[in-house]
């Protein structure tokens, strides 16, 4: 995956200035802080138009920077702009930090006019609705580079939403709301194809694992984790059939192409087990999931570890809270499917009851989820449209000892506060099931929203209930006229 870097100018300044803004665009390019195709500058609208159709096509192009270094009459972007169906950021720099004040004449002013050139480029994008993200300043500013970063992420989640695969092992949970959703209409919108598959057909896989390839997996288990004693001697049979789903699941997904699933304990078929450490382990390797047939979550997981493949995101869930005053926290997880990707230290692989499901006791990976800043997002289907909400958060270490938890969790603060964050998240009509993730934030978020078309409320230090509720309200008002009668 690569983005396109392109300047424009123009043929009024000569060969010897167009040379100049040439090897500038290149120095910028280099600098930038996500690797790029750096391509030749763009001087007429044939031109400009032929590579935004060459990066529609691309499909290993996932969005285009583009920076008016000279002025570049934008007129002749008009055609482009409207064609250009990829992410857009609209760089606003130029190439010196500061300006020579001491030998600036003329033609040091007409070779660096970006200050000029980007506002007319700025003009035509607003005048034709063209979306992107602006950013300014010089590229040796880290919050320059920051912003930069954040949106490329958001490109790189975009371009795994258009060909993403997702796998349903049957439907959602019986008579629960906010896991349906319009798959259609996701398809149109993200481009993700969501299809469903009976368990049995992954039971099959999952029997056809050789007995070879489960030791070999039960071995890497002891080498990456803590394993309990009991799953080394007298329940050592519970191990080797969490590691035998693992393979028929993953098996199943790479056959299929699909880059994320859902699971649900109300239908299992012939699994013995409900997935526990396969699903944990899947989702480390990068793969989507969601709970009770949750595909939209599942979704939304898959993309944010697309942004970011080395940081921390998992399937979450609110689970309870501590209430005391003063102290107020949420405790978060899902019965055996959180992503060892946010532990604080080297998981412990665990076998206990689960009083949900009706089969044998799964195996799971324990852990705390690291300190530190993070968000928790959710995407809701609200009939006419998707929504996506999230809240900073700050992960903390459970202030207590949990000895009788044996499953994976997650300890925060919600901003601004618990109260605030919990009556905008009912307000908004948010989902129980989120990702929370450390890897990626609400700039990120925002730029990926803005990329799909899609709503998005922020809730985070400064946010207020007023203030949210009018937001909702506007925004309310906003889609509908915008979707036209």
């Amino acid at each position: 995956m690569t983005i396109w870097f392109l300047t424009g100018s123009q043929h009024l300044y000569g060969e010897e200035t167009l040379a100049q803004v040439a090897a500038q665009s290149r120095q910028i390019a280099d600098a930038l802080p996500v690797p790029v195709d750096w391509r030749p500058v763009l001087t007429d609208a044939a031109a400009i138009r032929r590579i935004m159709l060459e990066a529609n096509a691309d499909d290993s192009c996932t969005g285009v920077i583009a920076w008016m270094h000279t002025f570049s009459p934008a007129k002749m972007w008009i055609a482009g702009l409207d064609a250009l169906r990829k992410p857009l950021l609209h760089l606003h720099t130029q190439a010196n930090l500061e300006l020579p004040w001491d030998t600036i004449d003329m033609d040091f002013m007409n070779l660096n006019q970006a200050a000029h050139g980007d506002r007319e480029f700025g003009y035509v994008q607003t005048r034709l609705g063209v979306p992107r993200k602006t950013v300014f300043g010089h590229v040796s500013d880290p919050s320059v580079a920051s912003r930069i970063l954040a949106w490329a992420r958001a490109a790189a989640g975009a371009a795994e939403l258009r060909t993403l695969k997702l796998v349903r092992f049957g439907d959602n949970m019986r008579d629960v709301a906010v896991t349906e959703g319009d798959k259609v209409e996701a398809q149109l919108r993200f481009g993700v194809s969501v299809n469903t598959y009976g368990v049995n057909d992954l039971v099959q896989a999952v029997e056809a694992a050789t007995d070879a390839e489960v030791t070999a997996l039960v071995k890497e288990y002891g080498e990456r984790y803590r394993v309990a004693p009991e799953l080394l001697d007298g329940r050592h049979e519970s191990l080797r059939y969490a590691a035998r789903i693992e393979l028929g699941l993953r098996w199943f997904l790479e056959q299929h192409g699909a880059r994320a699933f859902t699971t649900n304990f109300e239908d299992l078929g012939g699994l013995r087990q409900l997935p526990g450490l396969a699903v944990q382990r899947l989702m480390a390797d990068g793969y989507g999931f969601g709970g009770e047939g949750d595909w939209k979550t599942s979704v939304l997981v898959r993309t944010l570890k697309a942004m970011a493949p080395e940081g921390g995101t998992s399937f979450m869930e609110d689970y309870t809270y501590h209430l005391v005053p003063g102290e107020q926290l949420i405790l978060g997880a899902h019965m055996l499917e959180v992503c060892p990707s946010i532990a604080a230290d080297t998981p412990s692989c665990e076998i206990h009851p689960l009083g949900i499901g009706n089969r044998e006791d799964p195996v799971r990976l324990v852990f705390d989820a690291a300190p530190g800043p993070a968000v928790v997002a959710g995407l809701a289907d609200m009939g006419d449209r998707f929504r996506l909400v999230t809240n900073e958060i700050d992960i903390v270490a459970p202030p207590y000892p949990l000895p009788r938890l044996p499953v994976a969790r997650a300890v925060w603060r919600p901003r601004p506060d618990l109260r605030t964050s919990a009556e905008a998240w009912l307000t908004a009509g948010a989902p129980h099931h989120t990702v929370l993730s450390t890897a990626v934030g609400t700039e990120e978020l925002t730029d990926l929203a803005d990329m799909l078309g899609v709503e998005l409320l922020v809730i985070d230090a400064d946010t207020t209930i007023r203030q949210f509720s009018k937001e909702l309200r506007w925004n309310q008002a906003y889609y509908r006229l915008a979707q036209g009668l």
